[in-house]
């Protein structure tokens, strides 16, 4: 699967329907009709896709925005970025701060956390298993199989271990103000 196969998919998904639950079963549906080993090359695609979000710059805005942002949350919130599709995807990939001008962050502007729906969080998990799902489906082998599938495609090309660039504290206003200015003006500390 190259990148605009992946891509068209994604797009297609945002189409059909907002619900993240509802976009993962169609997604899964759709790559269940293929291939194995295009299942497999989806994965390996999403991986790499992900690959210019893996930075302190990014991870830092993510917890501005959410308050907080562990490992599990910061890798949930780069597939939701995925979810938004490619042209706000590369933007934010970019810059950063580019978030603030997102109608999905727009939205949260103002609002305590706590009332923000399940929705509404910067967070799409369920994008990782439509493809397993898929896997299991066409194949009847188990998500270890498809995860193995997974390795021996990628090879030796695993994506960073570290986020890139400077970890920094995205509570520090002063470096937020140099940094995510417009964020900052949005989402300030509480």
């Amino acid at each position: 699967m190259d990148d605009e196969t992946f891509w068209n998919l994604i797009e297609d998904c945002r189409r059909r329907t907002p619900d993240p639950d509802e976009r993962v079963v169609w997604l899964s549906g759709q790559l269940a009709r293929g291939a194995e080993l295009e299942i497999v090359r989806f994965q390996t695609c999403l991986d790499r896709v992900l690959t210019p979000t893996f930075t302190w710059e990014l991870w830092a805005a993510a917890d501005r925005i959410m308050g907080w942002c562990s490992d599990d949350s910061f890798f949930y919130f780069q597939l939701w970025l995925v979810g938004l599709g490619r042209d706000a995807f590369e933007r934010v990939a970019r810059d950063p701060d580019a978030l603030a001008e997102l109608p999905e962050v727009v939205g949260l502007v103002g609002r305590e956390r706590e009332t923000w729906d399940e929705e509404e969080w910067l967070v799409w998990e369920e994008l990782d298993y439509a493809a397993p799902r898929a896997f299991t489906q066409v194949t009847g082998r188990s998500e270890g199989d498809f995860f193995d599938a997974v390795e021996a495609q990628r090879g030796d090309d695993s994506g960073p271990l570290d986020p890139a660039g400077e970890r920094w504290d995205a509570r520090d206003d002063t470096e937020a103000e140099r940094r995510l200015p417009r964020l900052r003006a949005l989402f300030p500390v509480s």
